[in-house]
This record gives C-alpha cells, structure tokens and sequence, in this order.
C-alpha cells in the first residue's frame, strides 16, 4: 500500500506539470485507499511530521509564486496589488486555519491555481490589449443573503439565449487554453475531474449548493485571484483576513471583476451580463461605483432559516479542511459578519436611485419561477422570448429542488437563539414584510 504523494502539484511542483487537472494525482493515489481511509492516513502522517517541526507543503509567498510561475511558463503578475491582501491571508491560514495536511495540501493548490490564473490573463492581456476595449454595459447583479434563492434565480436568468453569466468551467480556468471547440471541452473535462474530488472531500455540499462545468459561477469565486473575497473565509477559518477584506478589500475586488469579465467577453459568446454572488453585499459601494450602470435583484427570506442554513454550509465545507470546526462558533462568526453586511447594503442602498434596485421574496422564486422571471424582466425592460421560457423550464426540469438530497439544518443545531436573532434581523424583516418561522 503506498500513500505517498507524487513530486510535483502542492508538494513539488515541476516546470510544465499541470497536476492532472488539479489534484488529480493526489485523487489516483487517495482513490487507491478509499478516500476517507487514505485522507486520515495522509492526515495522521502529517501530525507525525509537524511533532518533529516540518510541517509540509509549504504556505509562503515566494514559493507559492514559483510554482505558479512553473507551471503557467509565465512571469508577470501584472501591477495588482496583491501584497496586503496575500500577505494577510497567508498569515490568518498559518495562524488561524488548523488545517490537516490535506487542507494544507489543497489550499496550497488553491492558491497556487489562482496565482496561474492571474499570470494567464495578465498574458492573454498583453498579447491582445483590445480586450480593454470591451464594454461591460448595464450588467445585472443578484444577491441577498445566502440561501435566499440567488443560485436559482441566477441559473434561471442565464439560461436565457440572450444573456450571459460566467459559467464554473470558464471561471476556474478562464486562460492559457485554446479558445476553440477541443481546447473547451479540455478544460470542461478539467474542471469536472476537480468538482469530483472536492465532491469526495465534502459529500454533503452538493446538497446545499449544487455545481458543475456548465451551471453559472458566482463573483466570489471571479474575485478569488487577486484575494479580495469572502470565498476564503468560507471554506476555512481565516478570520482576520475576512476582517480586513469586509473593511478594505472592495476596490481591488470589482476592479478585478470588470476587467475579468471583459476577458470573457472577447473570448466570444456575448450577451447582456447577468452575475450572482450574497458576497455583493460587502461591496455595493465599489459595485456602483464600478458599474455605474448596474441592476440590482434582492432576494429575500425569513433570516432564522437563512442564518442555520449558512452555518451549515460553511461547517461542512470547513470539515474537509480542519480537524478543528465548531459549528457554534461558526454561526455565531459569520451571522454577524452577515447582518453587518446586509445593513451596510441597505444603507448604501438609501443613498442610491431607487429605480436601480427590484425587490423579490424567496418564496416567490420557488412557489412561480417563471412568474418570478416576468417580473425581473419587466423591471429590466426587457421581453421574456419564447425561446427563452422554453430554456429556463427546461433548466428547472434539470435542476429540481433537492435534486441531490435534502439539506437539513435547525437554529439551535448551530447554537443560535431565536428571539436572539429575531431582534437581530428586526429592521430588516420590518422593511421587507418578512414573516419569521414560527418554530424555534
């Protein structure tokens, strides 16, 4: 039985390797075992190691860097300024993250690949400084809390012919292939073989959020490469980053994100841009300010079900990192982080003009999707075509409701109080009309 990992991807990385589409050696070799099984192994192997103070793979910038760099077969980072933001994420996973080995392992990859990333754009960029010249016209954005809806909503707008959302496979690798039939169908077979083994790692989440190469991508995942996004903070506990993004991090992020989508947009297949992240309501002044021109949908939801079903999410993707998940101390993290996002939305949101923002209930989504779509696409002055109504029955027939199981989840699972909260989400539920569950 041999769990050895190979020589090269997080642990070694050799010019020209691509790691079998991210992690896919490492996938061969856990396989071997059964996942769970060798994923202990590998992770009780790490403990031997940190006990005599070697503690690999290594999290540092420089290394980090080269490999990014030997694999990509590329050298400019552009001028972003990544130092703080990088400097400060690397230090709260060192600090802060109590990754096993195979955490250490995957994020090493994870920040490796978005570091390749940004050396493809900032490549494609150079050769082809035309894509400046795109623009990025009255895009639309929807957000909300989490698990109000924006990920149905969003799959419904975008399948519509005439509008254009970044889907997983181009979001994950958005450069340095060729931009023609086979090169896309590499990097789609790419990026289900990493959605596979991150299936394994976390079993469960495929129930709170379903993905895959051709379903749309929301912007927290768009902003990841030049690390200004929640996205961290999510899937590992890195608390004092996520306090700086929320303070700090908003202008490198959308700035990122417009000239992201411009490299879309010349790659081919246009359309009116429709984009989803709850993250959005960290940022909606640099969103504005960015896009001028911007819609905004805000979904809403009773916040009791939202806050449990947010900690739910987070616990089980945390779980495939860390050894060390608190459920309780995760829901008590991020339902502050939330309720202080959504006021200072709702805030900035005063001070703009009414008209660029449309208000729609959770329950409205599931009860009459379409109904719910007419609505939007009034608000947008837009026709809903025939065309596009037959795409998005056909995308709800697809996509049924707990198509991969039911996610359960309860307040008191996660700690959380309910008059605590009702008196937390108060105003917002007073503004919104929105009914409280009536359990606790």
């Amino acid at each position: 039985m041999n769990s050895r990992l190979p020589e090269r991807g997080p642990l070694g990385d050799n010019a020209g390797r691509d790691m079998a589409a991210n992690l896919g050696d490492l996938r061969m070799n856990l396989a071997s075992l059964g996942v769970s099984a060798s994923v202990g192994a590998l992770n009780s192997g790490g403990k031997v190691l940190r006990s005599v103070g070697f503690d690999p793979p290594a999290l540092d910038r420089e290394s980090l860097e080269g490999a990014a760099r030997r694999r990509a077969r590329l050298d400019d980072f552009g001028d972003w300024p990544l130092d703080e933001p990088l400097r400060r994420l690397l230090d709260s996973y060192r600090r802060e993250a109590r990754l096993t080995t195979l955490g250490r392992v995957t994020v090493r990859e994870l920040i490796v690949s978005l570091l390749e990333t940004l050396l493809h754009l900032e490549a494609e960029r150079a050769r082809s400084p035309r894509i400046a010249d795109e623009s990025i016209e009255a895009p639309v954005f929807v957000t909300g809390l989490p698990r109000t809806g924006t990920t149905l909503l969003h799959g419904l707008l975008s399948a519509d012919p005439a509008t254009r959302a970044p889907l997983t496979w181009e979001v994950m690798f958005p450069a340095g292939f060729a931009n023609d039939a086979a090169g896309i169908a590499r990097v789609r077979r790419r990026t289900a073989a990493r959605l596979a083994w991150a299936d394994r790692l976390a079993p469960e989440f495929m129930k709170i959020h379903p993905i895959a190469p051709d379903l749309p991508q929301e912007c927290i995942a768009i902003t990841a490469p030049v690390f200004a996004s929640i996205q961290f903070h999510t899937t590992h506990n890195v608390p004092s980053y996520e306090d700086w993004f929320e303070r700090e991090g908003q202008e490198l992020a959308y700035a990122w994100h417009r000239r992201f989508l411009q490299h879309l947009q010349a790659r081919g297949r246009g359309g009116r841009w429709v984009l989803k992240a709850p993250g959005h309501l960290f940022g909606l002044a640099a969103l504005l300010e960015r896009y001028p021109d911007a819609r905004i949908i805000q979904t809403h939801r009773d916040p009791l079900r939202v806050m449990a079903s947010m900690a739910s999410h987070a616990t089980v993707l945390r779980r495939a990192f860390s050894d060390h998940v608190d459920p309780v101390e995760v829901a008590a993290d991020w339902t502050s982080r939330w309720a202080g996002a959504l006021e200072n939305f709702l805030a900035v949101r005063g001070g703009a003009s009414a008209d660029r923002f449309l208000d729609v209930s959770y329950d409205e989504i599931v009860a009459a999707p379409l109904a719910a779509v007419e609505r939007i696409y009034g608000f947008l002055d837009r026709t809903l075509s025939e065309a596009a109504r037959t795409a998005m029955a056909g995308f709800l027939a697809a996509n049924p409701r707990n198509k991969h199981g039911a996610h359960r989840y309860s307040l008191a699972q996660y700690g959380l109080d309910r008059n605590t909260e009702i008196e937390r989400f108060r105003g917002y539920c007073e503004r919104f009309g929105i009914a409280v569950q009536a359990d606790g």
